[in-house]
C-alpha cells in the first residue's frame, strides 16, 4: 500500500477528523457542528494527513499549533505543539508518522519555532523522533477523614477567602491568574480564549462531552485573586443511607502556598465528600504535606507526561536560567537533523553557541529533551547509557547545572 502525505483541505476535515478518532478507539462520528468548530478554529496550513493512493481514504492524521512553553528562569519560548497524532490499523509500519514529522520538524524550523512538544499516550513512540519526557505528573486521593483536618475550620487561616463563583467569572479571572502562575512555572504552557471556553462549557463538541463543574476562587486578605479550582463530584451513597462521594479537581491554580493550603482544605471540607482526587499534579506538589497526615493521600498516578524536542540548541539552552555556573561542551547526535552538533554552554551568562571544541558530554537529542527543563537527572541518564561522560567531572556538573530546585509541571492535555 502507499499514501501520499500532505496538508488537507478542508472539505478533507471530517475524514481526517474521523481517523483520529479511530487511531484513539472512539467510534463517535464528528458531526456538522463539530468540523464547523474545528475548521474555524485550526490552521488547516498545520493539519496533515495521509491519504491512501488506492481508495483516496484519510488513513493517517496529524496536527501542529503555535503553543507558548514556560522554561526555568521563567522566559516564554515558542513551541509546535504535536496533536491529534494517529495511524490506522490497516497502515501501521509504513513511515508514515515519521513522514508527517519530519514534514513538522521542517516547517518548524521555517516558523523559528525553538522546541516540539506533545502529550505522549505511548511511551516508545517518540523518543526515536527526538523527544524525550521532560515533565512528569502524579495524582493523589485524598483519603478526608484522615487527613487530621477539621471541616469546621475551612475558612482560610491567613485572613483570606473562599468565593464560589460561576464559569462567566472563570472565563473573566482565570486566563490572568494562569498566566501569573505560568511565569512561575517551568513546563507550563499558554491557553488560549478557546481552553477556557471549552473548559467552562459555552463551547463543546459531541465526542468529548462537557461534564459539569464547580468553581471557587481564593482571594486574599487585600481581595486579590490568588488561586482559582474547578472541581466535579460524583454521586455515591452506602445502602446505610451515608454519603462517600468523590470530588475530582479539574484544574487547580495557587500562586503562593497560602493559596494551595486554602484550596486543598476547602476541597476537604465539603460535606458528603469522603475522597478528593488531585488531578494531575507536580510530582513535587505540596498538597499531600499540607495536610496533618500526608499518608491520608495515595498516589494512584505516576507518570511522564510532557515530552519535549529541541529544534534549535543554541537558542532553547539560551532562553533558560541554570542553578549553578559553570562550562558545558555538549555534543549532540540526531538523525532528524535539526539538533545534532556541538555546542558550549556557559551556564554563568546563559550563553551558548557552536563551537568545534573537544566534547564533554555526548548525548542525544531525547535525553537533551530531557534534560532541558531540569527534571531529569544527568547523573541517572549516564548510567542508563543515555549521556557518555568525555571529561571527568562533565556528567555531575550537568546534574547541578540543568536540574532545578522544583520540578517543572504541566497540567495541560493537549
Amino acid at each position: 500500500m502507499s499514501a501520499d502525505v500532505r496538508p488537507i483541505a478542508a472539505s478533507e476535515l471530517p475524514d481526517w477528523l474521523h481517523t483520529v478518532n479511530t487511531g484513539f478507539l472512539n467510534a463517535a462520528r464528528a458531526t456538522e457542528s463539530d468540523v464547523a468548530q474545528l475548521a474555524e478554529h485550526y490552521d488547516l496550513d498545520r493539519v496533515q494527513g495521509g491519504f491512501d493512493t488506492g481508495t483516496g481514504r484519510c488513513v493517517a492524521a496529524f496536527r501542529s499549533f503555535a503553543q507558548e512553553l514556560t522554561v526555568p528562569g521563567g522566559a516564554s519560548v515558542p513551541a509546535t505543539a504535536v496533536s491529534n497524532v494517529g495511524v490506522l490499523p490497516t497502515h501501521r509500519r509504513q513511515g508514515l508518522l515519521s513522514r508527517m514529522m519530519a514534514a513538522e520538524f521542517a516547517a518548524a524550523r521555517e516558523r523559528g519555532d525553538v522546541l516540539a512538544t506533545l502529550i505522549a499516550a505511548e511511551y516508545r513512540i517518540y523518543g526515536r523522533y527526538g523527544f524525550g519526557p521532560a515533565a512528569s505528573v502524579s495524582e493523589w486521593e485524598i483519603d478526608v477523614p484522615r487527613t487530621g483536618l477539621d471541616p469546621q475550620l475551612s475558612v482560610p487561616a491567613d485572613g483570606g477567602r473562599i468565593e464560589m463563583v460561576d464559569a462567566a467569572e472563570v472565563r473573566r479571572i482565570g486566563p490572568e491568574l494562569h498566566e501569573r502562575l505560568r511565569a512561575l512555572t517551568p513546563g507550563m504552557v499558554g491557553r488560549n480564549e478557546r481552553w477556557w471556553r471549552l473548559m467552562t462549557g459555552l463551547e463543546t463538541v459531541s465526542y468529548r462531552p462537557y461534564t459539569e463543574k464547580f468553581h471557587a476562587v481564593y482571594r486574599t486578605a487585600a481581595g486579590e485573586v490568588a488561586g482559582l479550582v474547578l472541581y466535579s463530584a460524583d454521586d455515591h451513597w452506602t445502602d446505610a443511607k451515608i454519603p462517600q462521594n468523590t470530588v475530582q479537581v479539574r484544574d487547580l491554580l495557587a500562586l503562593t502556598p497560602q493559596a494551595q493550603r486554602a484550596l486543598w482544605q476547602f476541597l476537604c471540607s465539603i460535606d458528603w465528600v469522603t475522597k478528593v482526587r488531585t488531578g494531575y499534579r507536580a510530582p513535587d506538589d505540596l498538597a499531600p504535606h499540607l495536610l496533618p497526615d500526608p499518608r491520608a493521600a495515595r498516589v494512584v498516578t505516576a507518570a511522564d507526561f510532557l515530552w519535549v524536542r529541541v529544534l534549535d540548541v543554541v537558542r532553547a539552552l539560551s532562553a533558560r536560567t541554570y542553578e549553578v555556573p559553570g562550562v558545558l561542551v555538549l555534543e549532540v547526535t540526531d538523525p532528524a537533523g535539526p539538533a545534532a552538533g556541538r555546542y558550549r554552554l556557559d551556564a554563568g551568562s546563559g550563553a551558548c553557541a557552536r563551537t568545534q571544541e573537544p566534547a564533554d558530554l555526548r548525548l542525544d537529542a531525547s535525553a537533551l529533551g530531557s534534560l532541558y527543563l531540569g527534571d531529569a537527572s544527568a547523573v541517572r541518564l549516564a548510567e542508563l547509557g543515555r549521556v557518555t561522560q568525555e571529561r571527568p567531572g562533565a556528567v555531575a556538573l550537568a546534574d547541578a547545572v540543568f536540574r532545578t530546585a522544583r520540578r517543572p509541571w504541566c497540567p495541560d492535555v493537549f
